[in-house]
């Protein structure tokens, strides 16, 4: 129930079986993971829930009535046209079906007619003659009542004009696409959320892509990539709209020429390739599986923008040409470039003409030419040799705006021109070959390195390493110049739509070479750099203005005020930067230049902020004016990973890489509270993944722990700690296997306290605050990772008090569950908010956002929280057993769960003794004892830790409450208890294969190999030891060597021949196949090949009948 309108992919929680297909609102299709580990032998490993074809992007704006509807009222369709729900979108005015629609991604939402006339075709397809001007509305299709802007200009806006009442019953027949105005997407009657989480706001963005100025003049509207998102941002009106629906992060984006059509693709699994209408935010067109081996690394479309060109990110690179518009899932043409010519990165159509463009890479220039008949190119050569001087490494090429030929900009500061042999001439057939192209001339322009290349108007614009800004006319003659010594290296500029007044004067550039008497008109332009700083350029007063500075490198640190809507972001370039979150405002921000920012914490008065550095250093810094409170303190030997204060604020506590935990105390100096160095100590010899103050149960007094890799929960007693010696007051190993990964005092729901905890199993973990016995396990979110992160939600004055949320994160989702924890799946939801990695979260102080930042991606996200949202998808999901049922293979009517009662009854008889004639109390318990054998027969394989783990469990549930012990489990106890304990996608050969590549060696063939007698011995030494006597058992029942009977009674066995029985049954070098299939008796889903080394992705958990 709860897809993301946004996210691209879906982590959702629906009341339907594991497996089943189920579409929302008739446009969206997901698959549902089975989290349930399977019993059958075909468990998988852990992964993503996936989406069926088509983007979560396209929910984002819906008609405002049923295409149906109104395809019904359009004057003069023919009756019963509404019979069919696609006929009133493919029915034409005139009578005739479009013959190239587009594909279901917008069938049934949108009306094809308006696009293919905004792309310059009538509704029969055929191409309307260049330079003809904007199509007008066909005379059966009045054009909407109200301002709507032609969709063949862009930006111009035609008077509102009335309408008779005949032209009125015709409204509703008009499509989004062709009523679509700009700024349609700012609109203040947005629909309201309808998930647990939306995407409100975006700070910072991809440098490396081009930012595009969509509107200019009175409003500033740019387009850039945050991520996996595309941000419409209007800076002067303070509004964002996210156009979403990649599930990895965007490689690359282009535009077309009237800034409506915007294309973007991404690397990576699943990668898409997105077209976008930019004035209602609607993905007119998604194409799946264009070059599944790596996605694309870079995209341009044509001037008529029917027609994109694609390059894959491969190693062997594939070019194709798409004409989007057409249904087809394939390119019109397409080939592959041989790896010497380097990585190509940059590709740009001949604005002139559709059939020819051009890409490079750092040390290839390649020129394209197609037709019907196939894609043709030539890669000339060009090197130092060719003109004696050096060419420097390729950046960006263009066509020239008036003759054939096309240039390159190098990062020598030169320009190449390329020329073909013979003149090209107009023709349907291919005449200049693209082979023919040549260098001509190696043109120096500068000594610095060009980075920026277009073609804009009748000028050739260049910008470079330096910032600046150069204009040359036709024959490379420089006309202007702009700079300004504070803007970094160039990586895009986009000129505004519209021309500024005519200046009564020449411009007042001093690096201007322009004659006085022929004054020179230049559109303001926006400048994006690689330094992460956008800024617009007014021409006419040569004033360079800053619209955004963002982070530099990687946004690991965030926090929260806990008063205020205040947020803090830290980078490792050493900025810090502190919003306003209701009024998306920046306040203040502060540069440290030693070192980056690893972490942030408010103290819990929100009088102070705390910094954390790379160099191991802290800082404590005034919440509001980023001043230094105290000195710095550095008694870290590696970079500071958390900060965490006491509620009381007497305390601080740091965690760093080198496995150590720093407290600090409160002092007063001057009459003003400040911090000094208590003690360190290296607690954990794996990373920390937590550190965490809490309150003691009996007094007010503080206590701190830390929750390493290393599966060690420390807690220290800080009464008892004095100058450079912290006291550890104890020291718990709360895992056996599992790697715990995130900390958090659990809410007093009950009478007993609690500490939270999450491991890489996918489970959660209640431990007692006092004795930490594990008195929980349960089943966490399986969305696709771990828990990386857990955070309580504050209590907000719409809920329940008793009623409590919890906000997570995993590699690359963010996430909410409703408190308590039992399992049930329904009760969480996650959605992908950072493809490449999340590295923080963090909640404002009323619940209603969740913050997550994205490192490497450099961005921060602003998500409002929607508890109603959750709330409703899990009272969908069903109460009581029912979620718990449907986590069964085949369900409450399935063969497993009338196994399972099977089972559960036979246990009761084992309980009675199985030979006995006395009268039989039928119960619909079984006793406690019996609950290893239960979960065994179900193909569930416990260690003895676990089975002391799921009786305390059962027999401590109601102590706290009662005082008693639990002595017996119900059926549905025991399905809960089942569900929750077993592993949450089964044992995979893979983890099979893991250990014997550590335990192992490399025999004569290359494989991992166990030795027979080191797998006895490490059988009887190593983890839970086994003795001789269990060993012998095990082996003889494995391998089938016990004695048949009809007893019911457990059988029993001879140890004598065990040795002989080892060595005929076992070879004497174990191959990770060998012990699966042979020794354990599991069948594998793909059996490996003779001679071939192991290589098993499918997974063995297996259900009862084996």
């Amino acid at each position: 129930m709860q897809t993301e309108a946004g996210t691209g992919v879906l982590s959702i929680s629906v009341p339907q079986l594991p497996g089943r297909r189920v579409r929302m609102d008739g446009s969206h299709e997901i698959t549902l993971e089975d989290p349930s580990g399977g019993r059958d032998g075909v468990s998988s490993e852990p992964k993503e829930t996936s989406q069926d074809r088509q983007t979560a992007g396209e929910m984002a704006v819906l008609p405002e009535r049923d295409p149906l509807a109104a395809a019904k009222e359009k004057k003069g369709a023919p009756e019963g046209a509404g019979a069919d729900p696609l006929l009133g979108v493919l029915w034409s005015p005139s009578g005739m079906e479009i013959p190239d629609t587009l594909p279901s991604t917008w069938a049934a939402r949108q009306d094809t007619t308006a696009l293919r006339t905004s792309l310059g075709e009538d509704t029969a397809g055929t191409r309307l003659l260049e330079g003809a001007g904007p199509p007008g509305p066909h005379p059966a299709l009045p054009e909407p009542k109200g301002t709507i802007s032609n969709p063949r200009s862009g930006c111009r806006e035609q008077e509102t004009q009335e309408r008779s009442g005949e032209d009125d019953g015709c409204n509703g027949s008009a499509s989004l696409l062709w009523a679509a105005t700009p700024g349609m997407l700012f609109q203040e009657d947005k629909q309201t959320k309808l998930h647990p989480l939306s995407l409100s706001w975006v700070l910072g963005y991809n440098s490396s892509l081009a930012v595009h100025s969509l509107m200019d003049g009175e409003d500033l509207v740019l387009l850039y990539v945050s991520s996996h998102t595309v941000v419409i941002h209007d800076v002067l009106g303070n509004r964002q709209s996210h156009l979403q629906g990649h599930t990895n992060v965007i490689s690359c984006l282009c535009m077309s020429e009237d800034r409506r059509w915007v294309a973007t693709a991404d690397r990576g699994p699943d990668a898409l390739i997105i077209v976008w209408d930019s004035f209602s935010g609607i993905p007119v067109r998604t194409i799946f599986e264009s070059h599944p081996e790596d996605g694309v690394s870079a995209i341009a479309i044509s001037q008529d923008a029917k027609y994109l060109a694609t390059i894959s990110a491969g190693t062997v690179q594939r070019v194709c040409v798409w004409k989007w518009t057409s249904p087809t899932e394939k390119p019109v043409c397409s080939t592959e470039l041989r790896p010497e010519f380097g990585h190509q990165d940059y590709v740009i159509f001949n604005p002139q003409n559709p059939c020819e463009f051009v890409s490079n890479s750092k040390t290839q220039v390649i020129f394209y030419l197609w037709d019907d008949a196939g894609l043709q190119y030539g890669a000339p050569l060009l090197s130092s040799q060719t003109f004696n001087s050096v060419v420097g490494h390729f950046s960006q090429s263009v066509f020239h705006f008036n003759n054939s030929q096309a240039l390159t900009g190098t990062s020598a500061g030169k320009l190449v021109v390329w020329d073909v042999v013979s003149p090209r001439t107009p023709s349907k057939e291919l005449q200049a070959k693209p082979h023919s192209v040549k260098a001509t001339k190696l043109v120096p322009m500068q000594k610095d390195s060009l980075t920026v290349l277009k073609v804009f108007e009748s000028c050739i614009v260049t910008g470079d390493v330096k910032g600046q800004v150069k204009f040359y006319d036709g024959q490379l003659q420089l006309l202007t110049c702009y700079s300004h010594s504070k803007v970094g290296p160039i990586r895009s500029i986009s000129f505004s739509k519209t021309p500024p007044d005519p200046p009564s004067a020449s411009p007042a550039c001093s690096t201007s070479c322009i004659p006085s008497s022929q004054p020179f008109i230049i559109r303001n332009f926006i400048l994006s750099t690689s330094d992460a700083t956008v800024l617009r350029v007014a021409t006419d007063r040569t004033n360079f203005e800053k619209v955004m500075e963002e982070a530099k490198k990687a946004v690991n640190a965030i926090a929260c005020h806990p008063r205020q809507a205040l947020v803090a972001v830290g980078s490792d370039c050493g900025l810090l930067k502190v919003w306003d979150y209701q009024q998306t405002k920046h306040l203040v921000s502060r540069i440290f230049t030693e070192a980056g920012i690893q972490c942030l914490s408010y103290d819990p008065q929100g009088y102070f902020l705390a910094a954390g550095f790379t160099d191991g250093s802290v800082y404590i810094l005034d919440a509001i004016s980023l001043q230094s409170s105290c000195r710095e303190f550095k008694f870290s030997r590696g970079p500071i990973t958390h900060i965490s204060f006491s509620h009381d604020s007497e305390y601080f506590a740091t965690a760093d890489e080198k496995y150590s935990v720093t407290v600090y105390k409160s002092v007063l100096q001057n009459g003003s509270r400040c911090w000094e160095h208590l003690a360190g100590l290296r607690s954990h010899y794996k990373p920390i993944r937590s550190i965490l103050f809490g309150v003691q149960l009996d007094s007010n007094e503080p206590r701190l722990l830390s929750l390493g890799e290393d599966r060690q929960l420390v807690e220290y007693d800080l009464n008892s700690s004095s100058k450079d010696h912290l006291v550890v007051l104890h020291r718990d190993r709360i895992e056996q296997m599992a790697v715990p990964l995130c900390l958090a005092w659990y809410p007093q729901l009950s009478t007993e306290s609690f500490i939270l905890t999450a491991n890489n199993c996918y489970k959660m973990k209640l431990y007692n605050t006092t004795t930490k016995m594990c008195r929980k396990t349960l089943l966490g979110p399986t969305y696709g990772s771990a828990l990386e992160k857990i955070q309580i939600l504050p209590p907000t004055n719409s809920t329940d008090p008793q009623k409590r949320y919890l906000a997570y994160i995993t590699k690359d989702k963010v996430g909410l569950q409703i408190l308590p924890v039992d399992g049930n799946p329904h009760k969480s939801s996650a959605f992908t908010c950072h493809p490449d990695g999340v590295s923080d979260l963090a909640s404002s102080y009323d619940g209603c956002y969740v913050f997550t930042v994205g490192g490497n991606d450099r961005t921060l996200m602003k998500w409002e929280v929607n508890l109603n949202a959750l709330d409703a998808a899990a009272s969908l999901g069903g109460e009581d057993l029912i979620p718990f049922y449907n986590l069964l293979d085949g369900g409450r009517e399935g063969e497993f769960f009338r196994e399972l009662e099977d089972y559960f009854y036979y246990a009761q008889l084992r309980s009675h003794g199985i030979d006995t004639l006395e009268t039989r109390q039928v119960s619909t318990h079984i006793p406690l004892e019996e609950i290893p054998s239960v979960m065994r027969a179900m193909g569930f394989y416990p260690s003895e830790e676990k089975i002391e783990e799921m009786i305390n469990e059962v027999k401590f549930s109601e102590y706290v409450d009662t005082g008693e012990q639990v002595t017996k489990i119900n059926l549905g106890d025991f399905i809960k208890l089942y569900i929750n304990h077993r592993p949450a996608f089964g044992l995979s050969m893979k983890k099979i294969q893991q250990a014997f590549h550590v335990l192992g060696y490399d025999n004569e063939n290359g494989d991992k190999v166990i030795d027979r007698g080191d797998l006895l011995l490490l059988l009887q030494c190593r983890g839970e030891h086994m003795t001789e006597d269990e060993l012998v058992q095990c082996l003889t029942t494995l391998l089938g060597r016990r004695p048949a009977g009809g007893g019911s009674e457990p059988d029993t066995y001879d140890p004598s021949g065990a040795a002989a029985l080892t060595e005929e049954e076992i070879p004497a070098e174990i191959t990770a196949a060998i012990f699966a299939t042979d020794i354990l008796g599991l069948p594998i889903a793909e059996p490996e090949e003779k001679n071939r080394k192991e290589r098993y992705e499918s997974l063995i958990y297996e259900d009862s009948e084996s």
